[in-house]
């Protein structure tokens, strides 16, 4: 006979719980809780770590119903209140929980869990440098806080300060080698500092250690993308979404490899993802149908409206005359500075600003989902080069300022608008084109708009560049001066896209890492075949490329 079951120990049974808990052993744990809580339903402990157990496997509501009746057991718990705070924030009630971080620390001022919650939360409001106030306050009290030392990192690297970042997660990993959290925040950190041979090492050790990090997954994928490895990036991708399959970051960022590499029937189907991720603005809903190519466009009238930015918008509007010749109606809807150039665009009826009334219409369409709907292939990009033109009463405008000053003229953009999540990547200083300026018989015309305060300090000393762009009260502007020049030189902005859909010559300096619609072609793109890409030949390697276009210019340009 075996032996009779002893006595119910309701302390040992949590304290089994718990150690089964440490070790991720989640449903056996659960099950003890649950006994635990049968013999007592209102056992503070009990009720306090189920629901942490539940907060681990994403159940908000069921955590927040627990931590909560713990609460009312022993209300001055400065533990239960600040993995309260925790659970609310992922409800998404991040004023109350920091309300409620604010009660555990007035019962505890150095309660290092709720310093390190507050600073989380705070970090994920988009308030860096008040989390970095919290960690700093939690490694005052613990220095050796790994959590705290990781996430002070990461609010380091959102304040720009990704050096400083790097020492926090190497201090992280000296007190925890191998810890795959402060492993994968250090391959964050390197990326940001744009040393992604690093980095890729720094997320591959991260996954040795805990090869479910979807993110892991998903930033070594971006790390491939930049150093063009993009076949090696849609491998990262795909064990992402088998981890987590309506990611919609995973997918987006899948979709601009498969562009980038031209792939376009299955990246465009990707790139609609862009409306799921997390900060997208939401898609119109103009109570009328979305257009994605299904319903036959004869008769009908449809909207195309502007989603992103103003290089978009003029990419993407070539396809007007397309849904024109199969008998749609077209009305543009588009960014304001736009409105005078995109006037009289081949096939569209009418074009309006965004804020003005819409004209009456049946159907709707992003631009940029244009391709989709149109099942855009890399071999048959509507490139019918000029699709624009600059309006006559706007190059006749400028027309006498840029023949007074004689020579030829080259129109120059060396940066774009400096809040673009690509800015480092694509933007020069204006100090990086002087060699370009010492080439015989140019003139040389800045249709920069945005000026850097350095840059701006070098352009009133250049009297070899004429700036004009704070005098260009639009793109309408923009497009008459381009047209005025014999070349235009631009890194990759809006200008880039206007001057290719004018069909002006072009100079394009683009990153090793180009943007999706630039390919990899080494000169050309299909969307703007008449312009002539210059590309890094390495990452951060500017100083080729400038000298390759001097060289081009002095040839182009002999006197």
């Amino acid at each position: 006979m075996s032996a009779a079951p002893g006595p119910f120990n309701l302390g040992q049974t949590i304290r089994d719980a718990l150690a089964l808990h440490q070790r991720g052993r989640l449903d056996e744990a659960e099950k003890l809780y649950t006994r635990a809580l049968k013999a007592q339903r209102d056992n503070f402990d009990a009720l306090h770590l189920l629901g942490m157990l539940n907060h681990q496997r994403g159940k908000a509501g069921e955590a927040y119903r627990l931590i909560a009746a713990a609460l009312k057991v022993q209300p001055r718990s400065p533990d239960a209140l600040s993995n309260l705070a925790l659970v609310l924030h992922t409800l998404k009630r991040s004023v109350e929980a920091l309300s409620t971080l604010d009660k555990a620390l007035a019962l505890a001022p150095g309660h290092p869990d709720a310093l390190n919650n507050r600073g989380n939360i705070l970090l994920d409001l988009k308030r860096p440098a008040e989390a970095v106030a919290a960690f700093d306050a939690v490694l005052e009290k613990a220095p050796r806080h790994v959590q705290a030392l990781v996430n002070r990192g990461n609010a380091c690297v959102a304040l720009g300060q990704a050096e400083a970042a790097l020492a926090d997660h190497d201090a992280a990993l000296a007190i925890a080698p191998g810890h795959p959290l402060a492993l994968y925040n250090r391959g964050n950190a390197l990326h940001a500092l744009g040393r992604e041979p690093e980095a890729l090492t720094a997320y591959d050790s991260a996954l040795a250690g805990a090869p479910n990090h979807a993110n892991a997954w998903l930033n070594r994928g971006m790390v491939l993308a930049a150093l063009n490895r993009h076949q090696d990036a849609l491998a990262s991708y795909a064990r992402v979404l088998a981890l987590q399959p309506g990611y919609a970051d995973a997918h987006f960022s899948a979709a601009l490899s498969l562009l980038t590499v031209g792939d376009y029937p299955r990246g465009f189907a990707e790139y609609e993802w862009r409306w799921k991720r997390a900060g997208m603005t939401a898609r119109k809903d103009l109570r009328k149908p979305l257009w994605l190519g299904e319903a036959r466009l004869a008769a009908k009238t449809i909207l195309l409206h502007a989603e992103q930015g103003l290089g978009d918008t003029v990419m993407f509007a070539r396809y007007a005359p397309l849904l024109a010749r199969a008998g749609a109606r077209v009305a543009i809807e588009a960014q304001p500075e736009l409105k005078g150039l995109l006037t009289g665009i081949e096939g569209a009826v009418s074009v309006v600003a965004r804020g003005e009334p819409l004209p009456p219409f049946d159907l709707h369409c992003p631009l940029a989902s244009l391709p989709l709907a149109c099942k855009t292939g890399l071999a048959d990009v509507p490139a019918p080069i000029p699709y624009l033109r600059a309006p006559e009463v706007h190059v006749e405008k400028w027309r006498p300022r840029l023949e007074a000053l004689g020579g030829r003229r080259v129109a120059l953009v060396w940066s774009g608008r400096a809040t673009h999540v690509n800015d480092s990547n694509r933007s020069l200083s204006l100090s990086q084109l002087e060699p370009l300026l010492s080439v015989d018989g140019l003139r040389f015309v800045s249709v920069q708009r945005e000026l850097r305060p350095a840059d701006a300090e070098a352009l009133a000393r250049e009297s070899r560049i004429t700036h004009l762009g704070d005098k260009l009260a639009d793109f309408a502007d923009t497009a008459a001066v381009l047209a005025l020049c014999d070349l235009v030189v631009c890194v990759d902005t809006a200008v880039a896209h206007v001057a290719g859909a004018l069909g002006r010559p072009a100079y394009v300096l683009l990153p090793f890492q180009p943007d999706w619609r630039w390919t990899l072609d080494p000169d050309r793109s299909p969307w703007y075949p008449a312009m002539r890409l210059f590309r890094q030949p390495a990452p951060g390697d500017w100083l080729s490329v400038i000298a390759r276009v001097r060289s081009e210019l002095a040839g182009a340009f002999a006197s």
